[in-house]
This record gives C-alpha cells, structure tokens and sequence, in this order.
C-alpha cells in the first residue's frame, strides 16, 4: 500500500492523561519508582543466578531469560514516558514509534510464550521428577527459549508491518502513553475490522492457548503435589509453582483484557490503565514474587552478599 507524504506524520503525539494534568506527578512518580525497581530487580536475578551455582538449573535459566526480558519490556517505554510527561510537547518521533511498537509488542508476545515454557518446565519437575534432568536438559532448554523469542520476534514484525500499512491521512494524535498496535489502529482513517480480526487472532494464539496450557499443566501439578508426603515437599513445591502461577495470572489476565476484549470508546482510560499493568508494574513485581516467595534465591542472595562481604574485607586487610 503505497502513502502519500501527509499520510504519515514525522511525529505523533502521545496525549496519555493529559486532559487531567493533575494525575501527572503522581504518574511520574510511580513510573519512576517502578522503572528503578524494575532494573535493580531483575539485573540482580540475572546476577545472582548467573553466579550462584546451585541456581545454574532450567527454571532459573528460563527465571534469567524473563527477567532479561522484563529489563529491554519497560526500558523500551518508561523513558519515553517520562520525559513527556515532564514535558509540555508529548510527543515521539515517527522512527521513535515504530521501534517502540515492534520492540514492545515482540518482547510482550516473547514473555506470552517464555511463561508457557515455564509452566512446563515446573509440570516436568513436579509430575517427572525422575526423569526431569533427562527431559530438560540442555539442548531443549536453549531450543525453547531460542523459538520463544524468535516467535516473537516474528510475531511482531508480522503485526507491526500490518498496522503501519494503515493510511493515517495526518492524523497524529496517539490516544495512549506509548506506540501500541490498538492504540495506533484508532488513528487510521479507513475500516480496520480486518486488521482488529487479525489482531484477535495473533493474541488467541499468543494469550489464550498457552494460558490453557498452563492451567492444564497446574491441574497436573496440583494433583502430584497432593500426593507427596512430605509437608516439607509439598510447601516447596507450591513455594515455586505458585509464584510462577501470580506472574501467570498478573500477566495474562491484564494483557487479555487489552487484546481479547471488543473495542469500546467508554473503556479507553480503563485500557490505558491495564497496559500499565502489564507493561511497567508487572515487569516490577516479577524479581519481588520470585526472590520472596523462592527460599533457593534468598539463600543465593545471602551467600553472593557474604562473598562480597568477604572479598571486600580482604581486600582491606591488604
């Protein structure tokens, strides 16, 4: 499809909430706040799971990719949102947007499919645990985290594509706080039914069947987990499984009711509010359930700071 220069705009504005001025700082203040944690949260999993060597096991490999994840997820918005809100001018350039549009939404459909695998992983230890190193060696881990992100990567370029194909005839004001795929089909000035249909689709494939899965997966789970003798096992295995099973359901249940749900004029701010869920606090409260909740992560943690303890005081005595 083939655009005219007044088509697309060389910057789109990013109006958010700024017909209540009043809801600014305490926005910034929470986006911050958030942003802040998000990074220290997570790049400490990444750390210590990388330098701790009773953490070198699947669920923590998949632990380091979700983390990893969450870190490029709210660095690819937050930022931007910041300064705008700041700001008196909202806006983002054109390039600005379609980066953010096709980085946000292939580590958002990356993360759809990396808590599946996760979900498995935890099925496999619990209902196999015979048979769990055997299983989840390895090769296959690397293998499904590689087709986690490569599907998408791929999903996105597909969705990406197919919303900027859409005339915008100069219409440039983004009812959001960042570039997403409903958000930028509202500007365009032609029929979008068959885009929205695609959309619905993709996040069916995407949202909908692995949280079928994963719900699959528990009810196998909890039925094992019922079976172990030990109040000590069974504590530990719902200790993992249910902080994993709080992400699933913080995640997924925010990001289907922004994709599965039909478009209503009357539901725009409750829409923007739920993509802040999911894309800036959730990303925050994944390192907080896993190391509160995982007694193996604390116990990581106290070591990696004990041996920092200890290198720092030798380090002194020299």
């Amino acid at each position: 499809m083939s655009w005219d220069n007044e088509s697309v705009p060389q910057e789109f504005i990013l109006l958010g909430f700024s017909d209540r001025p009043w809801l600014e700082f305490p926005l910034f203040v929470v986006f911050l706040v958030s942003y802040i944690l998000t990074i220290f949260g997570n790049v400490a999993i990444i750390l210590v799971s990388r330098l701790d060597s009773k953490l070198h096991t699947p669920m923590y490999f998949f632990l380091t990719n979700l983390s990893l994840l969450d870190l490029c997820y709210t660095t690819s918005t937050v930022p931007q949102m910041l300064v705008n809100i700041c700001s008196t001018r909202k806006v983002i350039s054109y390039g600005g947007c379609v980066a953010q549009l096709f980085i946000f939404l292939a580590l958002g459909s990356t993360e759809c499919l990396l808590l599946g695998v996760m979900s498995f992983d935890r099925f496999v230890a619990i209902c196999r645990p015979l048979r769990y190193s055997v299983i989840m060696h390895q090769r296959l881990c690397l293998q499904l985290a590689a087709a986690s992100w490569l599907s998408g990567f791929s999903n996105s370029m597909l969705q990406s594509t197919w919303t900027l194909q859409m005339p915008l005839c100069g219409r440039r004001e983004v009812d959001h706080f960042f570039c997403e795929v409903p958000a930028l089909l509202k500007l365009s000035c032609v029929d979008t039914t068959a885009n929205e249909a695609e959309l619905f689709f993709i996040s069916v494939l995407f949202l909908l069947i692995p949280v079928i899965l994963i719900l699959i997966s528990y009810a196998f789970i909890v039925q094992a987990v019922l079976k172990i003798q030990s109040v000590e096992g069974r504590r530990k295995a719902f200790g993992t499984c249910g902080s994993h099973l709080i992400v699933v359901i913080l995640f997924y249940g925010t990001a289907i009711y922004m994709y599965l749900q039909p478009p209503s004029p009357a539901s725009k701010d409750r829409g923007k509010m739920v993509s802040l869920f999911y894309g800036i606090i959730t990303p925050m409260l994944n390192p907080l359930i896993y190391t509160l909740r995982n007694k193996e992560v604390k116990g990581a943690f106290r070591r990696l700071i004990v041996r920092l303890f200890l290198i720092k005081k030798q380090g002194l005595l020299k």
